[in-house]
């Protein structure tokens, strides 16, 4: 007995609108593609291939002087510790506090929901200002601390947001009553239930403050006075603004000190986006899933 296979035929007019498609997604890919290829190709080609303008795709007279230069800073390290200790601390508490918010204000019986959301989304439009949350961070006695850059911005107003809108459309009031009925207390429900039925929006939350602690560097700028505190953005800059300093040199000095510093500019680079680059792969999933539901329903 033979099967009989059945195939569709698409139209001129579909098999047009595919190639159209194939096109534009190969341009997006080469537009997302090129800078990257670019900036690694920068980092270990030649300081003299990199400031002449060599270098366009192929790494050229392959060279990982820019590499070596910067490791021989004993800051690199500090500051990569650092920073890893500011992105999972301040990831954990934002993630945290973004949950413990979010999820009253998406239960129909929290009084005052409505009243509070519109206080929480003003703070989207209107803020108090650089100097005035420096007085506040000062009076707190966080300035020179590790907790100047773990707290004043800990919660993002979008995230709580979408937060809210994922727990409105996947936690149905029909579960909480069942919960009650059993007994179930509020934070037990949370932790048991909530939690486990929101890793997609809890792995956007996590993706989202992580490469926000992990980029962040001008409250480091602010409130940070020691080096042993600096995270590692911050040591960056300060590689850069020193290697393009001019001071007392000859001609051909200042020429090998500016190859040096454009060169450094694409290690440094590749330098501080790679931990976000190896982490993304592994909550691509969850990430696409969260903002689909958080964004869409609500």
């Amino acid at each position: 007995m033979t099967s009989t296979q059945y195939s569709i035929r698409n139209s001129i007019g579909d098999r047009v609108f595919l190639g159209a498609i194939y096109v534009v997604l190969t341009l997006v890919l080469v537009i997302v593609l090129y800078p990257l290829i670019y900036i690694l190709s920068s980092s270990i080609s030649s300081p003299a291939a990199v400031s002449s303008g060599k270098v366009w795709l192929w790494p050229v007279d392959i060279s990982f002087k820019g590499y070596t230069t910067l490791f021989q800073n004993p800051q690199i390290l500090t500051g990569y510790g650092n920073s890893l200790f500011y992105t999972v601390a301040g990831t954990l508490i934002s993630v945290t506090l973004t949950i413990m918010i979010a999820y009253p204000l998406s239960r129909k019986t929290f009084y005052g929901r409505n009243v509070l959301m519109m206080i929480i989304t003003f703070t989207m439009l209107f803020g108090g200002g650089l100097i005035p949350t420096y007085m506040v961070v000062k009076q707190m006695g966080m300035v020179d601390t590790r907790w100047a850059l773990l707290i004043p911005n800990a919660i993002w107003v979008w995230q709580v947001i979408i937060t809210r809108s994922f727990f409105q459309s996947s936690i149905p009031d029909e579960l909480v009553e069942a919960s009650e009925l059993d007994g179930c207390r509020d934070l037990r429900f949370i932790w048991s239930v909530v939690i486990p039925l929101s890793k997609p929006i809890i792995a956007v939350l996590f993706l989202m403050y992580a490469v926000g602690q992990w980029n962040a560097y001008f409250d480091a700028l602010i409130y940070l006075k020691s080096d042993h505190l600096f995270p590692l953005q911050l040591i960056l800059r300060s590689i850069i603004i020193l290697n393009n300093g001019s001071g007392t040199m000859d001609a051909m000095q200042m020429v090998e000190k500016q190859q040096m510093a454009d060169l450094l500019k694409y290690s440094l680079i590749v330098v501080a986006t790679l931990p976000v680059l190896c982490i993304y792969p592994f909550v691509q999933r969850y990430f696409v899933q969260g903002m689909l539901v958080g964004s869409v329903k609500g």
